[in-house]
Formats: C-alpha cells, structure tokens, sequence
C-alpha cells in the first residue's frame, strides 16, 4: 500500500530557482489506461526551467508540478491496464508531476529500464529519447552515412542525438562552448565544434554540408543553419534559446530543396507519443542494451533541492543529465 500523501516540489510563482518549494500534496490516483510510480529519480529538463518561469504552461489535464521523466516502481494501475504489474520497474515519459515522490502516466508511456541500466540512469532516458528518436530519425529521417549536426552538444539532449546518429552510421558535428565541453563530445565520438572560437557554418561547409540539422537555440543559429545544410537538407527545431523570430532568405530554402520542421513533444497526443515509445522498445532499447547507446549523469541533488538542481541547468555548465534522488535510498 502507499500513504494518502506525498511530498512534491511545486512552483509557488513563476520567477526564479527559488519559486521551487517544498509542499505536501495528495497522492495521484491512476484513471483508465494510466499507471501509478513510485519514483525513485526524476530527470531535470530544460522545459522545466520554462515551465517554472511562466514560459511553458502544462497541458489541459496535466498535474501543475514540474518534471516530465522518472524512473520508479509501478504501484497502482487504473482501469484497462494490461501490460504492466504491480512491483516492475520503469521509467516513464510523464505529462508533469515528475518532481514527486508519486506521479501518473499513460500505461503505454512507461518503458522498462533498459538492460545494463540502474533506476538512476533510467530517469534520464524517456524526455531526451522520446525527443531525440522522435525529431532525428522519424522527423529528420536521418541515415547511415549521412552528415549531422547538433547544437548543444553537451546537453541531454545533444548526447543522446550523438549517440544514436553514430549508431546509425552518421558523421556527427557538434556545438559546445568551453573545451570540456569539446572533450566530451569527441569522447562519444563525434567532431566537436567550440562556437566560440570556430564557424560551424564554415566547417559544415568543407565537409560537404549537414544533411539534418537538430537545433534548440534558434535565433541568429537559423539563418546559419540554412546555410549549412547540404542540398535536400532538413533542419528541425526543438527549442528557442535565442528566440523565435529571425529574418531569413527562403530563395536559399527554395534553391537547395530545403526542408525546414520542428516539433514539441509535451503537447503531443498520448497515441503520438505511444507510437514514439513502441518504436523505442523495438529500436533504441537494443542499442542501450549492446553499449551503443548510454547516459551520461552530470550531476545529482535530493528531491529538496530542486531548486539547485535548476540553477546548474541554467548556468549551463553541465555535461550530460540532471537528476533528482527523489526516494533518498540510492536505488
């Protein structure tokens, strides 16, 4: 059995890391098709950081409190639940209410933790894969032999997209900062860029052109962007670190047979993002398994500091994940 209550960090008012306060909430109850989890982790997003400032509102329907991935124990199912039993493990794409020591799901959201992985790392797989698979391969359509670059090459985000376009037989590009940060990329082996020093549009330039593109800064990076891109080249946007709005030459889209997309996951229906999940067990799940594809932690904080956890994500000095020890117990 499981208590009426539960500890969860909520948002008393958008603003700053220190709005993440502690408060004492009733334990979700499971409806038809979902799932109840005692978490053990909670990975820390960059949609949490928005979401907390006011900038990324939840979705009709979904719990107020910030998190959107957790590992745990299943302990409740509601009504029409088949595939799961009570006591299996799991890590889950979460609508919100990750930042808990209970949280809902969809049934058909829920992975099992991948061969070779603990819960801890669990908790950092289902919103950087759900992303990265969904956006790379089905959207980007990338391929063996293709050339690739990622911008933040060092986030969450930025190491799974290495790790599974290498999988796939691409030659990988990414963006960083600092040399750590450049050291870590060619770790995964990939070319590392530091933005700071070096053009990404000139180097993509000598080597032929990316063929796709994944980019969550946006602003001055899209024009460049288009120029990068190799004839019949895709560039999918996920994020606007820089912002929306930019001025851009679409004779350079229409010339070079360009395709230009983006997405975000949050708001996608529960069957989009069952459909993303099932190609994740059969595809990427055995990529994990083999070692092809792992997870790299930067950094982890209990569940009561939260808001520490936040003011590393937005020096941006991290390399890799964020996560939160939600259950205490070093699961």
């Amino acid at each position: 059995m499981f208590p009426d209550t539960m500890t969860a960090i909520q948002i008393a008012a958008p603003g700053a890391a220190d709005q993440l306060r502690a408060t004492t909430r009733p334990v979700p109850v499971p409806c038809h098709d979902q799932i109840l989890i005692r978490i053990a982790y909670a990975g820390v997003n960059r949609p949490d950081v928005l979401q907390r400032s006011g900038q990324y509102a939840p979705p009709p329907g979904a719990s107020d409190l910030p998190g959107l991935e957790a590992s745990g124990e299943i302990v409740g199912m509601g009504a029409g639940v088949t595939r799961w039993r009570k006591g299996e493990q799991v890590c889950a794409l979460l609508p919100g209410g990750g930042y808990a020591e209970y949280a809902v799901c969809h049934a058909d959201h829920a992975l099992r933790i991948p061969k070779g992985l603990t819960l801890r790392e669990g908790a950092c797989l289902p919103e950087t894969a759900f992303t990265v698979w969904s956006n790379v391969v089905q959207r980007g359509r990338l391929t063996g032999g293709e050339r690739f670059l990622v911008h933040g090459g060092t986030s969450g985000i930025g190491m799974m997209a290495i790790q599974i376009a290498r999988a796939l037989g691409a030659r990988v590009f990414a963006t960083a900062g600092s040399d750590d940060k450049c050291a870590a990329i060619r770790a995964l082996g990939a070319t590392a860029i530091n933005y700071r020093d070096q053009d990404f549009v000139k180097i993509l330039a000598e080597a032929g052109g990316a063929d796709l593109i994944l980019d969550m800064v946006g602003g001055s990076y899209i024009p460049r962007n288009i120029r990068s891109l190799a004839q019949d080249g895709r560039l999918v946007m996920i994020a606007f670190l820089e912002g929306p709005k930019v001025e851009l030459n679409f004779a350079q889209i229409m010339v070079n047979r360009l395709t230009v997309t983006g997405a975000t996951l949050r708001p996608q229906s529960d069957v989009a993002k069952a459909e993303i999940a099932d190609r994740l067990r059969k595809q990427l799940w055995p990529m994990i398994g083999a070692g092809a594809v792992g997870v790299t932690i930067d950094s982890e904080f209990p569940l009561s500091e939260a808001s520490e956890a936040h003011r590393r994500m937005e020096s941006s000095d991290h390399i890799g994940k964020i996560v939160l020890n939600v259950a205490g117990d070093g699961a």
